[in-house]
């Protein structure tokens, strides 16, 4: 028998009394992907599977493909790389570059700095060509490495992000390409924030991170602006304010200032219209089951560990949640089993589903309970009511 049992807010904690969501964000982006990381809600998504040309934002790929071979061991960052005259090639025909020259012998740990900091296109051919071989070879690598990764609508024809049909992310492939990054390389990720870096002391200009909020004092660590004539402006961003982070993916805005105000946008609103509720407690009963022949008539159902969400600021009324399980539960059962779910549903957000396991053992019933019990199923089959207890 399915039962389901509908939960007033009160009943999960006073918490839950936070309900109406915030004002619907509208932004300016063509597309655009929001998501918080502590607890994995997306927040925003506008075109955000959509396959456009990502500019140099694409350039995280190249860095992921760079980072596993880092992780595996196949270089150090120490490494040195040779810089072949398609490299060098990729500064005469413009676009950004961190100013290499054929002879050069740029390490690991350089490059990730000219791919990060410099967005440098002639470092992302070094990496290409130093693990793969051809630049080629390496995209269609990293090709079918985003989609072991999950990334659905990504494709690549080259390493930089330079303008061609075949270069294509969603803005939810990149978030979710930037969440990796953060959570997979943490030694590597801080290069993200570094606001500057000069190999050989040879620019002459743009030697300076892009990214319009590493300057602002809100928590922002990363990762990657972009922009072609096609993509219009986009960019990659993360932000850390207290427990939370929140990773953004926007493209197609009309300049560099509206980049950099749409991202201070997005993060002003993710942090100022939802906050981090705990709205169960680890082993507080949320519910009670009924139980099929056992000592106890119910058994309580609580969250294995405490129940953290994201809700959205100012209001009071607009989140339910149910209880659902397979019932009446039959004895014997183990306390800490799973035995149902919690689904809190909260306007405007992705509904949220928790496990529920016993809050204590029950035993199988005694042969006297087991009479009753099968005394009261047979009087209510047949006679429609159960006999007065």
């Amino acid at each position: 028998m399915f039962a389901k049992l509908r939960l007033a807010a009160s009943a999960l904690a006073a918490t839950l009394l936070v309900a109406l969501p915030g004002h619907a964000f509208e932004t300016r982006a063509n597309a655009a992907w929001v998501y918080d990381l502590t607890t994995h809600t997306v927040l925003l998504d506008k075109n955000g599977e959509v396959s456009l040309p990502p500019a140099s934002m694409s350039k995280l790929m190249t860095i992921n493909m760079l980072f596993e071979a880092l992780k595996d061991g196949r270089v150090t960052l120490d490494t040195a790389f040779s810089v072949s005259e398609n490299a060098t090639a990729m500064t005469a025909q413009g676009g950004s570059t961190m100013y290499l020259q054929e002879g050069d012998r740029p390490t690991v740990d350089e490059l990730i700095h000219g791919m990060i900091v410099n967005s440098g296109n002639d470092a992302c051919v070094v990496v290409a060509e130093g693990l793969e071989g051809s630049e080629a070879e390496f995209a269609a690598k990293m090709t079918e490495r985003a989609a072991a990764l999950g990334l659905e609508n990504s494709h690549f024809t080259n390493s930089s992000g330079w303008p061609d049909p075949g270069q294509r992310m969603s803005m939810k492939d990149l978030g979710l390409l930037s969440r990796r990054l953060i959570e997979e390389f943490p030694e590597y990720y801080p290069v993200f924030s570094e606001t500057e870096f000069n190999y050989k002391d040879r620019a002459p200009a743009n030697a300076n991170n892009r990214n319009p909020l590493l300057k602002l004092g809100i928590g922002a660590d990363g990762l990657k602006t972009g922009h072609t004539t096609e993509a219009g402006y986009g960019m990659v961003g993360s932000v850390k304010q207290g427990e939370r982070r929140i990773i953004f993916a926007i493209s197609g805005l009309a300049s560099d200032k509206e980049r950099a105000e749409e991202a201070e946008r997005i993060a002003t609103w993710a942090f100022r219209q939802f906050s981090l509720k705990t709205v169960a407690k680890a082993g507080v009963k949320v519910a009670d089951a009924e139980v099929f022949m056992g000592e106890a008539e119910t058994v309580g159902l609580v969250p294995a560990e405490d129940v953290r969400l994201l809700l959205p600021a100012m209001a009071q009324d607009g989140l339910s949640a149910d209880v659902i399980y397979s019932g009446p539960l039959s004895a014997p059962i183990t306390k800490g089993a799973v035995l149902a779910e919690l689904v809190i549903r909260i306007p405007d957000l992705p509904e949220h589903r928790i496990p529920l396991v016993a809050e204590a053992d029950v035993a199988k019933g005694g042969f006297m309970k087991r009479l009753t019990t099968a005394a009261q199923v047979l009087q209510s089959r047949y006679f429609g009511e159960a006999p007065a207890s």
